[in-house]
């Protein structure tokens, strides 16, 4: 029998239901950090939107910063940035580019996405290691893999990139910039498909001019 809100529980999840109760925990405390801020969000209030106990909630975290933090964790795989998990045999380099910003633009304009870049943005100040957290996980890890696969095109000859961080860069900020800032700023709509070809298009041409093989 599950404890009432404000009982503290005292004996550890079952390893069965685990994994069960935990994803529980993060969709109830996603909407809630989604809705009301990491500022404002409460452990009572995230309980309550989970559907558990107080008690419950906290032997699966002690604090509302390590649940933000596994809540990155969780979704990790699923940022817009884990799209340039690349595929290094890949030799078709503007193919593979156009789908990389297509799917980029579509994912970085998503409601989803640019609602989690404001939430940390806004508590970036306070808690910059969530933030920093939340970098490494999404443009950080994009970045990096971007520039190795980019590294070894130059290598090949496929590009011509002798600074490949900078370069994974400037086609990233191309991808996100034509949309992302207007987007989360309240700006504009989420782009159509017409336009999300318009920009990877657009992208992928400028990139090729600047570093396509010699």
């Amino acid at each position: 029998m599950e404890t009432k809100l404000d009982e503290v529980a005292t004996t550890e999840p079952e390893a069965g239901a685990e994994s069960v109760k935990r994803r529980q925990i993060l969709d109830g405390a996603r909407r809630v950090f989604l809705s009301a801020g990491f500022a404002a969000a409460s452990m009572g209030e995230i309980a309550r939107e989970a559907r558990v106990s107080k008690g419950t909630l906290y032997v699966y975290f002690d604090s509302k910063e390590a649940l933000f933090a596994a809540l990155i964790e969780q979704t990790r795989s699923q940022t817009a940035e884990r799209l340039l998990d690349v595929d290094a045999t890949m030799t078709d380099v503007r193919a593979f580019l156009k789908l990389l910003a297509t799917r980029l633009l579509e994912k970085l304009s998503a409601p989803m996405h640019v609602s989690m870049v404001r939430m940390v943005m806004g508590a970036s100040e306070k808690f910059p290691e969530l933030a920093r957290k939340f970098y490494d996980a999404g443009p950080g890890h994009g970045q990096a893999r971007l520039a190795g696969w980019i590294a070894e095109q130059h290598a090949s000859g496929r590009l011509n990139a002798p600074d490949a961080d900078n370069a994974a860069w400037q086609f990233i900020g191309m991808c996100c910039h034509p949309v992302t800032v207007r987007v989360a700023l309240g700006a504009m709509p989420p782009p159509d498909a017409e336009r999300i070809e318009h920009y990877a298009e657009a992208a992928v041409t400028t990139f090729l001019a600047a570093y396509g093989p010699r």
